[in-house]
C-alpha cells in the first residue's frame, strides 16, 4: 500500500497531497530537509516580520502547482507519460535545492558557484543514491529532454516556480501587489508545437502576473531596507574571512563539497554572527551587534550613480536592476482559437514591447545612520 502524505498549506487554502513513493523519498533526503532551515526571502523578515517562510514550503508549493498544470495539460490532450509527470514534479521540487544560507543574499559569497550548478550536482548525487530514479527529472531540469514544454514548466518566464513564489511571498509579507491569478493561469496553459503557451482567454491574467512581478521586486525583493540588511550581512562575512580565511569557505572541487555545503544553513550563520559580537576585532564586533540588534545602515536610492566613498565595511554603493520581462528568454506565447500563436507583447493591448523590455536601473549608497545626510 502506497504511503500518502497530506500537508497543510495556508497559501492555497487547503492541503497538498503527495503519494508518489519516489517523491516522498526525495522529500525525506537530508539535502531536501535542509531547506526547512533556509528562509525563502533571506533577511526580508527584518522589514516584513511575516516573511519567515522557508525554501522547503516554496518547493512543496511549486510541486503542488506542477501537479495541477500537468493535469490541465493532459485533460487538453497533451501526451505526457507517468514517467514524465514524475520527472517534471521532481525537477520543480528540487529546482532550488542548491541555495545557500539566506537564499540569494549569500550567493557567490560563501562559494563562487551559482546555486543552479549546486542544484544540479545535488540532483545527480540523489539520482546515484536512488539508482537512476531522477534521470528524467535531470533531463527536464537541464532542458535536454525531448519535450521542451516540460522544461518550461520548471524554468521559463511563466513557470511554476514564479507562480508559487509570487503568491507565497505576497501572502507572508502581506504585500497585496504580488497576488496573481494562479488558478486561472494554470487552467489556461496549453502546448503548441512543443512550446508552453497560454490560451487567449488567459491574456489578462498573464498581464497581471507580469506587472505583479515587477512591483514585487521594488516593494519586497529590492526594498531599500532589505538591501541595507543584505549589505550588512555580506560585510560581516567578508570581515570574518579577512580575520580567518577558513570561515564559511568551501572548495567546489573537493570530494566532500556537497556534504560540507549542505551542513550550513541560516542557523549556522546567525550563531556565528552572535558569537562574533564578542570578537576582539572592533569592526567585526560592531557589524555583528548592528545586525543582531537591527541597527541597519541608512540607505539612499537614486536614479544616478553616487560618488564612490572611501573603502569601508560600513559604507558602500551598489546597483539595482529590475526587468520584469526578458526578450532574450523565450517569450510567453498566446494561442488563439484559430491556431494563431503570438508573443504576449503582440497579443496584449496593455504590455507593449517598450514596456516589457524596459530595464530600470537604480543606484544605492549605504552608511551608518549618523553619517547619512538627507
Amino acid at each position: 500500500m502506497c504511503k500518502r502524505k497530506i500537508i497543510n498549506d495556508p497559501v492555497y487554502d487547503g492541503f497538498l497531497s503527495v503519494d508518489d513513493p519516489v517523491i516522498l523519498e526525495v522529500i525525506g533526503h537530508p539535502f531536501f530537509q535542509r531547506q526547512r532551515r533556509i528562509k525563502q526571502l533571506g533577511l526580508t523578515c527584518l522589514v516584513y516580520p511575516g516573511a519567515m517562510h522557508t525554501r522547503f514550503s516554496h518547493m512543496l508549493g511549486a510541486l503542488n502547482l506542477m501537479g495541477r498544470a500537468l493535469d490541465v495539460l493532459k485533460q487538453k490532450g497533451v501526451d505526457i507519460t507517468d514517467d514524465e509527470c514524475r520527472g517534471a514534479k521532481l525537477a520543480i521540487l528540487l529546482h532550488d535545492i542548491g541555495h545557500g544560507p539566506f537564499s540569494h543574499t549569500s550567493e557567490r559569497v560563501l562559494v563562487d558557484v551559482a546555486h543552479e550548478e549546486i542544484t544540479l550536482r545535488m540532483m545527480q548525487r540523489i539520482n546515484d543514491e536512488m539508482n537512476g530514479a531522477l534521470t528524467t527529472a535531470i533531463a527536464i531540469f537541464t532542458n535536454s529532454y525531448e519535450k521542451h514544454f516540460l522544461h518550461q514548466l520548471v524554468s521559463s518566464q511563466l513557470d511554476m516556480d514564479r507562480l508559487d513564489y509570487l503568491s507565497r511571498d505576497s501572502f507572508f509579507t502581506g504585500v497585496s501587489e504580488g497576488i496573481v491569478g494562479t488558478d486561472r493561469i494554470i487552467s489556461m496553459l496549453n502546448v503548441h508545437g512543443d512550446e508552453l503557451v497560454v490560451d487567449e482567454k488567459g491574456i489578462y491574467s498573464v498581464e497581471k502576473f507580469i506587472i505583479s512581478r515587477r512591483l514585487m521586486y521594488w516593494q519586497v525583493y529590492m526594498h531599500k531596507t532589505v538591501i541595507a540588511a543584505d549589505q550588512l550581512l555580506l560585510n560581516i562575512i567578508r570581515r570574518a574571512r579577512e580575520i580567518d580565511a577558513t570561515v564559511f569557505r568551501f572548495d567546489p572541487s573537493a570530494a566532500d563539497f556537497l556534504d560540507r555545503f549542505a551542513e550550513v544553513d541560516d542557523d549556522d550563520v546567525m550563531v556565528a554572527v552572535k558569537q562574533w559580537r564578542h570578537s576582539d576585532d572592533d569592526v567585526l564586533r560592531r557589524l555583528c551587534n548592528d545586525l543582531v540588534n537591527r541597527r541597519l545602515p541608512a540607505i539612499r536610492i537614486s536614479n544616478v550613480p553616487f560618488e564612490e566613498p572611501e573603502p569601508s565595511y560600513f559604507t558602500g554603493t551598489g546597483k539595482l536592476r529590475n526587468r520584469s520581462y526578458d526578450f532574450n528568454d523565450q517569450e510567453i506565447k498566446v494561442l488563439y482559437k484559430n491556431g494563431r500563436c503570438v508573443g504576449i507583447s503582440e497579443a496584449s493591448d496593455q504590455l507593449d514591447r517598450h514596456f516589457l523590455e524596459k530595464q530600470v536601473t537604480k543606484y544605492f549608497m549605504y552608511q551608518p545612520k549618523e553619517g547619512m545626510t538627507r
